[in-house]
């Protein structure tokens, strides 16, 4: 029980329960001992939403949402404005700094099973702040009005066209316009500035809450509010504060100057932050030699691309992210921490990351025959990769993993076949062995040897 204090603080208390919130969220919130530095990526996330909240107020101060004077305004931020260009230019890092920093969060919660039960819900809100992110820069990414920015917008609005009978009309309503124009500006910034933060700091405090009730996971996966001493606390837990908030101290230094170096010294990034063509004014009579969105997108950009129909080019693409959100009931293996899984399954996410990464790097280059079939066969591998991980749920015999690859192939197989023309024949073949290779390792390899076989988890969390 909170012992009452006297003064202002026991007056404000007795009024708003500031002490019952501080223990309940920190000093006496009970983490695992044995966080390593992966668990960073949490509160740093939540600083960059701080500065980017900070640097977007001042940007709006100057900002004005208009086609005729976007642009210009932006330069008058840049050169004019006392601090300008620095706000501008944390703001544009920070945005690739958030997304660097929410990958990294998303890979740990994929490590250590951090989505699984009882953790479903806090996974959940964690895709939803992710979609908010999303929508949140590729609504900022306009607001420079630059070429990039104007053709960007423009192409991906245009996808919601290619949905049979609503298409035309979805696009038309996004855009407020028949072509990306100061309406859609307008309500571009409307949106950036004031609605999608709104449910996105929502969405954060409903994310933080979910996991202070059932608590934190950890790398070993082991539940520590199992094991509990006399005094009802765990035995394998510490407060949050201060251990761990002067251990986040050290993420946010390291991080903090990372970022200074990004600000001062490469704000463009050699173009993966800030596009060259966004320094020119946009012009709906040029369209730049090579159009792609910013590199948080372009995994995604390249599923789209390495289908030729464009509806289903876009139902793969937003399958892509949506599959996602199903993890917790795609992957139900008892076992959570990478550290006891099988060797295979961490072939399995090896894989997967290269994967995301390499659809990354494609979606930011031009289109070839060769980059088009790697396109498609890394689009195979990163669904495959939830396919396996549904496999990998529950003990399976060998014939079960046999039939597995069979049809898998067959799949893959059956429509090369279907799109398969005498230009790219030869390619084709040549890459369908990366998704034949990866399944003859991961559902073979766990049909003839024991490499599927999961460790055995401990009953109290390791040092």
């Amino acid at each position: 029980m909170t012992n009452k204090v006297g003064g202002i603080i026991g007056w404000v208390d007795s009024r708003l329960p500031v002490i019952e919130f501080w223990e309940a969220h920190l000093s006496k919130y009970y983490a695992p001992k044995n966080f390593n530095f992966w668990y960073f990526f949490g509160s740093l996330a939540l600083l960059v939403l701080v500065l980017q909240i900070v640097t977007g107020i001042f940007l709006t101060m100057h900002y004005k949402p208009d086609a005729e004077l976007a642009f210009a305004s932006v330069e008058y931020i840049m050169r004019d404005v006392n601090w300008g260009w620095l706000m501008r230019y944390m703001h544009s890092t920070g945005a690739s700094a958030f997304f660097v920093v929410v990958y990294l969060h998303m890979l740990r919660g994929l490590m250590y099973g951090s989505f699984k039960e009882p953790r479903e819900l806090i996974w959940i809100f964690g895709m939803l702040i992710y979609l908010c992110l999303m929508a949140e820069a590729f609504m900022g990414y306009l607001l420079p009005w630059g070429q990039m920015s104007y053709w960007g917008a423009q192409v991906i609005v245009n996808l919601f066209g290619t949905i049979p009978v609503i298409g035309d009309d979805l696009a038309l309503w996004i855009r407020g316009d028949y072509v990306v124009s100061d309406a859609t500006l307008n309500r571009f910034f409307a949106l950036h500035v004031i609605a999608v933060p709104i449910v996105l700091l929502g969405l954060v405090v409903a994310h933080i809450a979910a996991l202070h009730t059932v608590g934190s996971n950890n790398p070993d996966g082991v539940e520590i509010k199992k094991n509990k001493g006399a005094d009802g606390i765990p035995l394998d837990g510490i407060p949050f504060h201060p251990y761990y908030t002067v251990k986040d101290i050290v993420g946010v230094v390291v991080f903090l100057f990372i970022f200074a170096l990004v600000v001062f010294f490469a704000p463009e990034m050699g173009g993966y932050f800030l596009e060259h063509a966004n320094f020119e004014p946009a012009n709906p009579l040029a369209t730049p030699e090579h159009i792609a969105p910013v590199w948080y997108f372009t995994p995604f950009y390249t599923v789209l691309r390495a289908i030729p129909n464009p509806f289903w080019g876009v139902v793969a693409m937003f399958a892509a992210v949506a599959v996602l959100f199903f993890l917790p009931w795609i992957d139900k293996n008892k076992v959570k921490s990478i550290r006891y899984r099988s060797s295979l399954y961490k072939v399995n996410l090896l894989v997967f990351l290269v994967a995301f990464v390499a659809l990354g790097y494609l979606g930011m280059e031009s289109v070839t025959e060769m980059k088009s079939q790697m396109a498609l066969r890394l689009s195979e591998l990163y669904f495959l990769f939830f396919v396996i991980l549904g496999i990998y749920s529950y003990p399976r015999s060998a014939g079960y993993y046999i039939i597995s690859f069979i049809v898998l192939v067959g799949i893959m197989v059956g429509y090369d076949f279907y799109r398969i023309n005498d230009d790219i024949a030869d390619t084709t073949w040549n890459t369908l062995m990366i998704p034949v290779a990866y399944l003859f390792v991961t559902l073979l390899g766990a049909a003839f040897t024991n490499l599927d076989q999961d460790k055995q988890v401990p009953e109290r969390v390791t040092s």
